[in-house]
């Protein structure tokens, strides 16, 4: 059975706040945690205490910073607009990940420099600290091509599978699973947010249920879950490919060159 819920007792974090020790003093005023436990961590409090603040008037000056390659532009009838793309993580996502709410006048807050790197710190500590051997994934809101709304995506892992490789096993019918490859750390931190909210602060959730899935620090982390490069089959938008496509067959047409002649 899977169980979730919030930790409590998470204060507002600040730059140079050590989550190991905010994290564990809030377990230790609640439930003790057991092997196998998985915390969810939003990825805001991350960014706070690796004090990932800029200073940016204007938010689409810091969303160009982070950006790495665009998707898609889209403005809508008032004026909004919205820029796809891809950042230096090598997420797909509105506004490169760049969070201006809940930050301080004049700042926007951008995502942890390594996430995975985080997370397996994150880990380490806690699994020293509690005594108890947990995994962490970092959490943080993206949308979805073809559907609308959001959900919360891991962009950071340490000592969490971030996939269950069920290729080659059966199906309940006895016939092969080929491509079947769930992101279960995007499954569990889409459960996570159901229990954390979006303005509750409670950025952090406890799954317990999954022990099957924690593991050494270094297994692969959630960078490994976008596809990127050549395994990515959706580049660009729909208008952006059209005009790219079109420019390219402007481009190859040679223009007919005139001839003269004589009687």
């Amino acid at each position: 059975m899977l169980t979730v819920w919030p930790l409590a007792g998470i204060p507002e974090i600040s730059a140079g706040d050590h989550l190991v020790d905010v994290i564990g003093s809030a377990v230790d005023a609640s439930d003790p945690l057991a092997d196998g436990d998985i915390l969810v961590v939003t990825s805001k409090i991350v960014s706070k205490a690796e004090g990932r603040f800029v200073t940016a008037d204007d938010r689409e000056d810091a969303i160009t910073a982070e950006t790495v390659r665009v998707v898609a532009t889209r403005t809508s009838a008032s004026g909004h607009v919205t820029r796809i793309v891809e950042n230096r993580l090598g997420i797909v996502s509105a506004a490169a990940g760049v969070d201006a709410s809940n930050t301080p006048e004049g700042t926007v807050l951008l995502l942890p420099v390594d996430p995975d790197a985080s997370a397996r710190a994150l880990a380490e500590g806690l699994r020293a600290r509690l005594g108890v051997r947990v995994g962490v994934l970092i959490s943080d809101t993206l949308g979805r091509a073809w559907r609308d709304g959001q959900i919360d995506h891991a962009i950071g892992a340490g000592g969490v599978q971030v996939f269950e490789d069920l290729r080659g096993s059966t199906d309940t019918q006895g016939r092969p699973l080929h491509v079947t490859l769930p992101c279960v750390a995007d499954e569990l931190c889409a459960a996570a947010d159901l229990v954390k909210g979006k303005a509750t602060g409670m950025p952090v959730a406890v799954v317990r249920g999954r022990a099957d899935l924690v593991g050494e620090l270094d297994l692969p982390g959630a960078r490994t879950i976008p596809r990127t490069g050549e395994r990515d089959m959706f580049r660009l938008g729909y208008d952006e490919a059209y005009a790219e496509g079109f420019a390219d067959g402007t481009a190859s047409v040679q223009p007919r060159s005139k001839t003269t002649s004589t009687k």
